[in-house]
């Protein structure tokens, strides 16, 4: 339970207020995500960077529980996911992230679930 809660000390407030910036200066996080997705480079740096750190997570906590800490484990796993597709298939996420950005809904929707997320987090690990 220990490294759960410290886990979560990590990720909760990082992907909350991540999630706050992409709902409240949705402006600023699409002229961003364009700079990005410029760079074939970055793309693929993005995924040699995230790929051990979900590495990192599931080595640490591949815990398929019942309860709150079962979703640090799904971000580990989508972590590795993520840093595989950057790396694979930098190209294709290309097309999709532009895709994405120039949605209406396209941002409002990964904001809302990553401030959920992060605030559900922050409260486990540092209110319950």
């Amino acid at each position: 339970m220990q490294t759960s809660i410290f886990i979560a000390k990590l990720i909760g407030p990082v992907v909350l207020l991540m999630g706050l910036v992409v709902l409240l200066n949705p402006t600023r996080v699409r002229t961003m995500a364009r700079e990005i997705l410029q760079g074939e480079a970055f793309i693929f740096l993005s995924g040699i960077i995230t790929l051990p750190i979900g590495l990192a997570l599931v080595d640490m906590h591949n815990l398929w529980t019942s309860d709150w800490r079962v979703l640090i484990t799904l971000f580990g796993w989508a972590a590795v996911g993520a840093g595989v597709a950057r790396i694979a298939f930098g190209g294709q996420l290309k097309q999709i992230g532009a895709t994405m950005i120039d949605s209406k809904v396209g941002l409002a929707i990964p904001g809302v679930f990553m401030a959920l997320l992060g605030a559900f987090l922050s409260f486990q690990a540092y209110l319950s």
